[in-house]
């Protein structure tokens, strides 16, 4: 029987299997040129539920919530967005039609998985933006889920409203 503990455990397993490519991205991201004009780093989780895969991209950001893109002719510095890790599965069904799985199990247990999702989906990232050296880097960053208003602070590891990060 599917429990609330055993899916967001079943989650943890299958991020884990990606960790090292998501760990190596991150290393390769680290070393880039960043363009001067970038204030900050949005790390974007994109999740397509009914697939149950997250993808995350990168997006190079100024204090006005705009993109930074550089049209010089120097090919060493970076603007604008990357892939970090591509769609990845983040659960499998097992016996269970996607209907089913909806209807039955995640309406009822709705709102607290979705809590317990971002948060898994968080620490995985967390992690691995550690194992990477991502503290090293100069530019404010930030974990966020595409089209939700809070951002989780990479250096301080705390969650801020939208509206802060860009003052």
């Amino acid at each position: 029987m599917l429990t609330v503990d055993n899916y967001i455990d079943s989650i943890k397993a299958n991020l884990e299997k990606h960790s090292d490519l998501l760990v190596g991205n991150l290393k390769n991201i680290i070393t880039y040129n960043y363009f001067s004009e970038i204030d900050l780093l949005d790390f974007t989780v994109f999740i397509e539920p009914t697939n149950f895969e997250i993808s995350i991209r990168m997006f190079s950001m100024d204090r006005e919530a705009n993109e930074v893109f550089y049209e010089g002719n120097d090919t060493t510095v970076f603007a604008g967005s990357v892939d970090v890790i591509p769609d990845v599965t983040y659960y499998q069904l097992i016996d269970d039609s996607l209907d089913d799985f909806l209807d039955n199990f995640y309406e009822v247990n709705y709102p607290a998985i979705y809590e317990l999702e971002q948060k898994a989906f968080t620490d995985w990232f967390g992690q691995c933006w550690k194992k990477s050296g991502g503290d090293i880097l100069n530019l404010p960053s930030f974990f966020v889920f595409h089209d939700d208003t809070k951002s989780y602070e990479l250096k301080n590891n705390q969650w801020i409203d939208d509206e802060e990060k860009w003052t």
